[in-house]
Protein backbone atom coordinates (compact mmCIF):
# COMPACT_ATOMS: atom_id res chain seq x y z
CA UNK A 1 0.00 0.00 0.00
CA UNK A 2 1.57 3.52 -0.89
CA UNK A 3 2.26 5.33 2.45
CA UNK A 4 0.60 8.75 3.22
CA UNK A 5 2.74 11.25 4.65
CA UNK A 6 1.37 13.76 7.65
CA UNK A 7 1.58 17.55 7.13
CA UNK A 8 4.06 18.54 10.10
CA UNK A 9 2.30 20.92 12.52
CA UNK A 10 2.80 24.03 12.21
CA UNK A 11 3.55 25.03 16.20
CA UNK A 12 5.71 28.22 15.76
CA UNK A 13 3.82 31.67 17.14
CA UNK A 14 0.70 28.83 17.15
CA UNK A 15 0.22 30.48 20.89
CA UNK A 16 1.25 33.66 20.29
CA UNK A 17 -1.42 33.62 17.85
CA UNK A 18 -4.06 32.38 20.10
CA UNK A 19 -3.56 34.95 22.53
CA UNK A 20 -3.50 37.83 20.47
CA UNK A 21 -7.30 36.24 19.53
CA UNK A 22 -8.51 35.97 22.81
CA UNK A 23 -7.26 39.06 23.99
CA UNK A 24 -9.04 40.75 21.29
CA UNK A 25 -12.07 39.07 22.54
CA UNK A 26 -11.43 39.56 26.07
CA UNK A 27 -11.48 43.65 24.97
CA UNK A 28 -14.76 43.26 23.28
CA UNK A 29 -16.30 41.69 25.89
CA UNK A 30 -15.31 43.91 28.73
CA UNK A 31 -16.04 46.56 26.75
CA UNK A 32 -19.43 45.67 26.04
CA UNK A 33 -19.87 44.38 29.87
CA UNK A 34 -18.94 47.86 30.80
CA UNK A 35 -21.35 49.86 28.11
CA UNK A 36 -23.66 47.84 29.01
CA UNK A 37 -23.31 48.52 33.00
CA UNK A 38 -23.48 51.90 32.68
CA UNK A 39 -26.24 52.58 30.91
CA UNK A 40 -28.21 50.08 31.98
CA UNK A 41 -27.35 50.19 35.72
CA UNK A 42 -25.01 53.33 36.82
CA UNK A 43 -27.21 56.23 35.05
CA UNK A 44 -30.86 54.62 36.14
CA UNK A 45 -28.86 55.03 39.83
CA UNK A 46 -27.56 57.70 40.06
CA UNK A 47 -30.90 59.24 38.58
CA UNK A 48 -32.90 57.76 41.57
CA UNK A 49 -30.52 58.94 43.94
CA UNK A 50 -30.61 62.51 42.49
CA UNK A 51 -34.70 62.47 42.46
CA UNK A 52 -34.57 60.99 45.64
CA UNK A 53 -32.05 63.73 47.26
CA UNK A 54 -33.83 66.74 45.24
CA UNK A 55 -36.46 67.09 47.57
CA UNK A 56 -35.00 65.14 50.71
CA UNK A 57 -35.30 66.90 53.91
CA UNK A 58 -32.98 65.09 56.02
CA UNK A 59 -33.67 67.33 58.94
CA UNK A 60 -37.24 66.75 58.88
CA UNK A 61 -37.06 62.46 58.63
CA UNK A 62 -34.71 62.72 61.66
CA UNK A 63 -37.15 64.72 63.50
CA UNK A 64 -39.89 62.22 62.88
CA UNK A 65 -37.60 59.34 63.37
CA UNK A 66 -36.49 61.02 67.34
CA UNK A 67 -39.95 61.53 68.17
CA UNK A 68 -40.84 58.22 67.24
CA UNK A 69 -38.26 57.32 70.28
CA UNK A 70 -35.47 55.49 68.01
CA UNK A 71 -32.73 57.64 68.93
CA UNK A 72 -31.47 57.31 72.69
CA UNK A 73 -29.67 60.62 72.49
CA UNK A 74 -32.56 62.80 71.90
CA UNK A 75 -32.05 65.05 75.13
CA UNK A 76 -28.62 65.47 73.91
CA UNK A 77 -29.48 67.03 70.68
CA UNK A 78 -32.12 68.77 72.63
CA UNK A 79 -29.77 70.72 75.14
CA UNK A 80 -26.89 71.20 72.94
CA UNK A 81 -26.21 72.24 69.62
CA UNK A 82 -24.82 69.58 67.09
CA UNK A 83 -23.44 70.85 63.78
CA UNK A 84 -25.21 69.15 60.63
CA UNK A 85 -22.04 68.70 59.09
CA UNK A 86 -17.88 69.78 59.47
CA UNK A 87 -16.22 72.30 57.52
CA UNK A 88 -13.39 71.74 55.86
CA UNK A 89 -11.40 74.60 58.33
CA UNK A 90 -12.55 72.41 61.51
CA UNK A 91 -11.36 69.27 59.96
CA UNK A 92 -7.35 70.87 58.89
CA UNK A 93 -7.54 72.68 62.39
CA UNK A 94 -8.04 69.01 64.21
CA UNK A 95 -5.23 68.07 61.68
CA UNK A 96 -2.80 70.63 63.29
CA UNK A 97 -3.18 68.94 66.48
CA UNK A 98 -1.48 65.62 66.46
CA UNK A 99 0.75 66.81 63.25
CA UNK A 100 1.96 69.89 64.83
CA UNK A 101 3.42 67.35 67.71
CA UNK A 102 5.19 65.27 64.66
CA UNK A 103 6.40 68.71 62.76
CA UNK A 104 8.30 70.01 65.70
CA UNK A 105 9.79 66.39 66.22
CA UNK A 106 11.07 65.20 62.72
CA UNK A 107 11.43 69.40 61.35
CA UNK A 108 12.19 71.70 64.18
CA UNK A 109 14.80 69.83 66.37
CA UNK A 110 16.62 68.32 63.49
CA UNK A 111 16.57 71.83 62.24
CA UNK A 112 18.21 73.10 65.61
CA UNK A 113 20.54 70.37 65.38
CA UNK A 114 21.38 71.36 62.06
CA UNK A 115 22.45 75.29 62.52
CA UNK A 116 25.08 74.16 65.23
CA UNK A 117 26.72 73.33 62.58
CA UNK A 118 26.49 76.48 60.56
CA UNK A 119 26.95 80.04 61.07
CA UNK A 120 23.65 80.65 63.10
CA UNK A 121 25.10 77.94 66.18
CA UNK A 122 24.54 80.50 68.63
CA UNK A 123 20.59 80.40 68.46
CA UNK A 124 20.36 76.77 69.29
CA UNK A 125 23.02 76.56 71.57
CA UNK A 126 21.57 79.53 73.85
CA UNK A 127 18.18 77.18 73.37
CA UNK A 128 20.06 74.20 75.06
CA UNK A 129 21.57 75.55 77.72
CA UNK A 130 18.42 77.67 78.39
CA UNK A 131 16.74 74.03 78.11
CA UNK A 132 19.36 73.18 80.86
CA UNK A 133 18.88 75.28 83.38
CA UNK A 134 15.06 75.08 82.89
CA UNK A 135 14.89 71.74 83.43
CA UNK A 136 12.81 71.37 86.34
CA UNK A 137 10.07 73.49 85.20
CA UNK A 138 7.73 70.94 84.04
CA UNK A 139 7.49 70.03 87.67
CA UNK A 140 7.30 73.30 89.45
CA UNK A 141 3.87 73.96 87.88
CA UNK A 142 5.35 75.13 84.71
CA UNK A 143 4.76 77.41 82.43
CA UNK A 144 1.07 77.90 81.06
CA UNK A 145 0.62 81.08 77.96
CA UNK A 146 -2.73 82.52 78.16
CA UNK A 147 -2.35 83.32 74.39
CA UNK A 148 -1.65 79.96 73.38
CA UNK A 149 -4.82 78.74 75.10
CA UNK A 150 -6.76 81.02 73.32
CA UNK A 151 -5.71 80.27 70.00
CA UNK A 152 -8.86 79.60 67.61
CA UNK A 153 -7.40 76.78 66.83
CA UNK A 154 -9.17 75.12 69.94
CA UNK A 155 -12.40 76.46 68.87
CA UNK A 156 -12.15 74.94 65.64
CA UNK A 157 -11.89 71.63 67.41
CA UNK A 158 -14.38 72.03 69.92
CA UNK A 159 -17.36 73.14 67.20
CA UNK A 160 -15.56 69.88 64.95
CA UNK A 161 -17.15 67.09 67.60
CA UNK A 162 -18.91 69.73 69.72
CA UNK A 163 -17.05 69.27 72.99
CA UNK A 164 -18.45 71.30 76.10
CA UNK A 165 -17.99 71.07 79.91
CA UNK A 166 -20.56 70.94 82.08
CA UNK A 167 -20.67 71.88 85.99
CA UNK A 168 -22.81 70.58 88.56
CA UNK A 169 -21.12 71.88 90.90
CA UNK A 170 -19.20 74.94 91.85
CA UNK A 171 -15.54 74.97 92.75
CA UNK A 172 -14.42 77.35 95.51
CA UNK A 173 -11.13 78.74 94.71
CA UNK A 174 -9.75 78.32 98.42
CA UNK A 175 -9.15 74.67 97.35
CA UNK A 176 -6.96 72.71 95.28
CA UNK A 177 -8.64 69.74 93.61
CA UNK A 178 -7.78 66.75 92.08
CA UNK A 179 -9.69 65.23 89.30
CA UNK A 180 -9.86 61.82 87.92
CA UNK A 181 -10.82 62.43 84.19
CA UNK A 182 -13.08 59.32 82.96
CA UNK A 183 -12.28 57.31 80.37
CA UNK A 184 -8.92 58.07 78.66
CA UNK A 185 -10.19 57.29 74.88
CA UNK A 186 -7.37 57.27 72.34
CA UNK A 187 -6.45 60.79 72.15
CA UNK A 188 -8.20 62.10 75.04
CA UNK A 189 -10.02 65.18 73.07
CA UNK A 190 -12.60 66.26 75.69
CA UNK A 191 -10.01 66.70 78.52
CA UNK A 192 -7.60 68.34 75.92
CA UNK A 193 -10.34 71.13 74.91
CA UNK A 194 -11.63 71.56 78.25
CA UNK A 195 -8.67 72.16 80.22
CA UNK A 196 -5.54 72.44 78.56
CA UNK A 197 -7.79 75.46 76.32
CA UNK A 198 -10.03 78.01 76.64
CA UNK A 199 -12.42 77.00 73.80
CA UNK A 200 -14.91 75.82 76.03
CA UNK A 201 -14.67 78.83 78.83
CA UNK A 202 -13.36 76.71 81.38
CA UNK A 203 -12.12 80.03 83.17
CA UNK A 204 -15.52 81.01 83.42
CA UNK A 205 -17.57 78.16 84.14
CA UNK A 206 -14.92 77.86 86.82
CA UNK A 207 -13.89 80.96 88.12
CA UNK A 208 -10.69 81.01 90.31
CA UNK A 209 -9.71 77.92 89.28
CA UNK A 210 -6.32 77.09 87.25
CA UNK A 211 -6.87 73.90 85.14
CA UNK A 212 -3.96 71.17 84.41
CA UNK A 213 -3.98 68.19 82.94
CA UNK A 214 -1.37 65.68 83.73
CA UNK A 215 0.03 63.74 80.84
CA UNK A 216 3.17 61.05 80.30
CA UNK A 217 6.42 62.51 81.57
CA UNK A 218 8.93 61.91 79.37
CA UNK A 219 7.30 64.18 76.70
CA UNK A 220 8.52 66.97 78.11
CA UNK A 221 12.44 65.80 78.53
CA UNK A 222 11.89 66.51 74.54
CA UNK A 223 13.11 70.25 73.48
CA UNK A 224 10.15 72.34 72.17
CA UNK A 225 7.88 69.66 72.57
CA UNK A 226 7.87 70.53 76.51
CA UNK A 227 7.24 74.01 75.82
CA UNK A 228 4.71 73.63 73.67
CA UNK A 229 3.11 71.46 76.47
CA UNK A 230 3.29 73.66 79.38
CA UNK A 231 2.07 76.21 78.01
CA UNK A 232 -1.18 74.78 77.43
CA UNK A 233 -1.10 74.07 81.08
CA UNK A 234 0.43 70.20 80.69
CA UNK A 235 2.39 68.74 83.36
CA UNK A 236 3.99 65.40 83.63
CA UNK A 237 2.29 63.06 85.75
CA UNK A 238 5.20 62.57 88.45
CA UNK A 239 5.21 62.34 91.72
CA UNK A 240 7.08 65.75 92.01
CA UNK A 241 5.04 67.54 89.61
CA UNK A 242 1.75 66.30 91.76
CA UNK A 243 2.97 67.25 95.33
CA UNK A 244 4.14 70.70 93.74
CA UNK A 245 0.98 71.78 92.52
CA UNK A 246 -1.40 70.47 95.48
CA UNK A 247 1.08 71.95 97.68
CA UNK A 248 0.77 75.58 96.14
CA UNK A 249 -2.32 77.63 95.27
CA UNK A 250 -5.25 77.25 96.72
CA UNK A 251 -7.00 77.61 93.56
CA UNK A 252 -5.13 74.76 91.30
CA UNK A 253 -7.10 71.97 89.97
CA UNK A 254 -5.26 68.51 88.81
CA UNK A 255 -6.93 66.09 86.19
CA UNK A 256 -5.37 63.00 85.86
CA UNK A 257 -6.61 60.30 83.64
CA UNK A 258 -6.71 57.69 86.15
CA UNK A 259 -6.95 54.51 84.01
CA UNK A 260 -3.87 55.57 81.80
CA UNK A 261 -2.38 54.24 78.95
CA UNK A 262 -3.94 50.64 79.26
CA UNK A 263 -7.45 52.27 79.43
CA UNK A 264 -6.95 53.07 75.56
CA UNK A 265 -7.40 49.46 74.51
CA UNK A 266 -10.77 49.41 76.24
CA UNK A 267 -12.10 52.37 74.31
CA UNK A 268 -14.52 50.86 71.95
CA UNK A 269 -17.72 52.22 71.27
CA UNK A 270 -21.02 51.57 73.14
CA UNK A 271 -18.82 50.69 76.25
CA UNK A 272 -18.13 51.98 79.28
CA UNK A 273 -14.76 50.32 81.32
CA UNK A 274 -12.62 52.10 83.52
CA UNK A 275 -9.41 51.10 84.81
CA UNK A 276 -10.32 51.94 88.56
CA UNK A 277 -10.93 49.33 91.19
CA UNK A 278 -7.30 49.05 92.10
CA UNK A 279 -6.02 53.06 91.17
CA UNK A 280 -5.67 54.04 94.65
CA UNK A 281 -2.57 56.13 94.60
CA UNK A 282 -4.13 59.22 93.80
CA UNK A 283 -6.48 58.84 96.26
CA UNK A 284 -3.04 58.61 98.44
CA UNK A 285 -1.75 61.84 97.39
CA UNK A 286 -4.79 63.48 97.89
CA UNK A 287 -5.18 62.76 101.36
CA UNK A 288 -1.88 63.82 102.18
CA UNK A 289 -2.17 67.51 100.87
CA UNK A 290 -5.43 67.88 101.85
CA UNK A 291 -6.74 68.12 98.45
CA UNK A 292 -10.58 67.59 97.18
CA UNK A 293 -11.28 64.81 95.15
CA UNK A 294 -13.48 65.65 92.06
CA UNK A 295 -15.35 62.94 90.09
CA UNK A 296 -15.62 63.40 86.34
CA UNK A 297 -16.75 61.98 83.69
CA UNK A 298 -16.75 62.41 79.88
CA UNK A 299 -19.49 61.03 77.76
CA UNK A 300 -18.61 60.47 74.15
CA UNK A 301 -14.67 60.28 74.27
CA UNK A 302 -15.04 56.65 73.29
CA UNK A 303 -17.65 56.74 70.79
CA UNK A 304 -15.30 58.84 68.14
CA UNK A 305 -12.85 55.94 66.74
CA UNK A 306 -13.47 52.32 66.02
CA UNK A 307 -10.64 50.21 67.49
CA UNK A 308 -9.80 46.80 66.05
CA UNK A 309 -9.68 44.87 69.48
CA UNK A 310 -7.15 41.69 69.46
CA UNK A 311 -7.59 38.79 71.62
CA UNK A 312 -5.06 38.48 74.82
CA UNK A 313 -3.29 35.47 73.24
CA UNK A 314 -2.86 36.95 69.60
CA UNK A 315 0.49 37.77 68.17
CA UNK A 316 -0.99 41.40 67.62
CA UNK A 317 -1.74 41.97 71.62
CA UNK A 318 1.91 40.64 72.31
CA UNK A 319 3.11 43.34 70.14
CA UNK A 320 1.22 45.92 71.83
CA UNK A 321 2.49 44.79 75.22
CA UNK A 322 5.81 45.20 74.13
CA UNK A 323 5.47 48.80 72.26
CA UNK A 324 3.83 49.55 75.52
CA UNK A 325 6.96 49.03 77.49
CA UNK A 326 9.51 50.76 75.47
CA UNK A 327 7.01 53.55 74.67
CA UNK A 328 5.28 54.22 77.69
CA UNK A 329 1.44 54.11 75.46
CA UNK A 330 0.08 51.89 73.40
CA UNK A 331 0.06 50.85 70.05
CA UNK A 332 -3.71 50.58 69.01
CA UNK A 333 -5.22 50.05 65.56
CA UNK A 334 -8.15 52.64 64.62
CA UNK A 335 -9.64 54.60 62.22
CA UNK A 336 -12.23 56.85 61.61
CA UNK A 337 -13.50 58.85 59.33
CA UNK A 338 -11.68 60.75 56.27
CA UNK A 339 -11.48 64.43 54.70
CA UNK A 340 -14.39 63.65 52.71
CA UNK A 341 -17.44 62.53 54.72
CA UNK A 342 -18.34 58.77 53.20
CA UNK A 343 -14.87 57.91 53.51
CA UNK A 344 -12.44 56.00 55.91
CA UNK A 345 -9.22 57.23 57.78
CA UNK A 346 -7.75 58.66 60.82
CA UNK A 347 -10.16 61.80 61.39
CA UNK A 348 -12.55 61.01 64.53
CA UNK A 349 -16.38 60.53 63.89
CA UNK A 350 -18.07 64.01 64.84
CA UNK A 351 -20.30 62.83 67.32
CA UNK A 352 -20.55 65.33 70.34
CA UNK A 353 -18.19 65.04 73.80
CA UNK A 354 -19.59 66.28 76.67
CA UNK A 355 -17.42 65.84 80.30
CA UNK A 356 -19.70 66.51 83.52
CA UNK A 357 -18.02 67.18 85.93
CA UNK A 358 -19.27 65.92 89.42
CA UNK A 359 -19.59 67.76 93.15
CA UNK A 360 -16.45 67.46 95.40
CA UNK A 361 -15.33 65.27 97.98
CA UNK A 362 -13.57 66.86 101.11
CA UNK A 363 -10.69 64.93 102.16
CA UNK A 364 -8.92 65.26 105.21
CA UNK A 365 -5.09 66.11 104.95
CA UNK A 366 -3.50 63.18 107.00
CA UNK A 367 0.21 62.89 105.85
CA UNK A 368 0.56 58.93 106.00
CA UNK A 369 -2.97 57.91 105.18
CA UNK A 370 -3.91 54.26 106.45
CA UNK A 371 -4.88 51.77 104.06
CA UNK A 372 -7.98 51.31 105.60
CA UNK A 373 -8.77 55.58 105.10
CA UNK A 374 -7.26 55.20 101.80
CA UNK A 375 -9.78 52.35 100.77
CA UNK A 376 -12.35 54.41 102.55
CA UNK A 377 -12.30 57.17 100.28
CA UNK A 378 -11.52 55.32 97.21
CA UNK A 379 -15.31 53.74 97.94
CA UNK A 380 -16.40 57.17 98.19
CA UNK A 381 -14.88 58.20 94.94
CA UNK A 382 -15.70 55.30 92.88
CA UNK A 383 -19.44 55.94 93.82
CA UNK A 384 -19.09 59.52 93.00
CA UNK A 385 -17.93 58.69 89.43
CA UNK A 386 -20.53 55.62 89.01
CA UNK A 387 -23.71 58.03 90.24
CA UNK A 388 -22.70 60.89 87.66
CA UNK A 389 -23.08 58.38 84.91
CA UNK A 390 -26.19 56.72 86.46
CA UNK A 391 -27.48 60.33 86.59
CA UNK A 392 -26.55 61.41 83.06
CA UNK A 393 -25.87 58.64 80.77
CA UNK A 394 -29.16 58.75 79.12
CA UNK A 395 -29.34 62.82 78.32
CA UNK A 396 -25.96 62.08 76.79
CA UNK A 397 -26.21 59.08 74.26
CA UNK A 398 -26.36 56.17 76.36
CA UNK A 399 -29.43 53.66 76.87
CA UNK A 400 -30.64 53.26 80.37
CA UNK A 401 -29.58 49.72 80.60
CA UNK A 402 -25.74 50.13 79.77
CA UNK A 403 -23.94 49.92 83.09
CA UNK A 404 -20.42 51.28 84.13
CA UNK A 405 -18.09 48.84 84.48
CA UNK A 406 -14.71 49.24 86.69
CA UNK A 407 -12.11 46.79 86.13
Amino acid sequence: MPSTTLAKPQMRGLLAKRLRMHHFGAVILSLGVATFYKFAVAEPRKKAYADFYRNYDSMKDFEEMRKAGIFQSAKLLDTMPCSKKTTIIQRLMLMHWPLSYLAIFWILQPLFIYLLFTSLWMLPALYFAWLFLDWKTPEQGGRRSAWVRNWCVWTHIRDYFPIMILKTKDLSPEHNYLMGVHPHGLLTFGAFCNFCTEATDFSKIFPGITPHLATLSWFFKVPLIRDYLMAKGVCPVSQPAIDYLLSHGPGNLLGIVVGGVGEALQSVPNTTNLILQKRKGFVRTALQHGAHLVPSFTFGETEVYEQVVFPKDSLMYKFQNCFRRITGFYFCVFYGRGLCQSTIGLLPYSRPIITVVGEPIPLPKIEKPSQEIVDKYHALYMDAVHNLFDQHKTQYGCSEAQELIFL
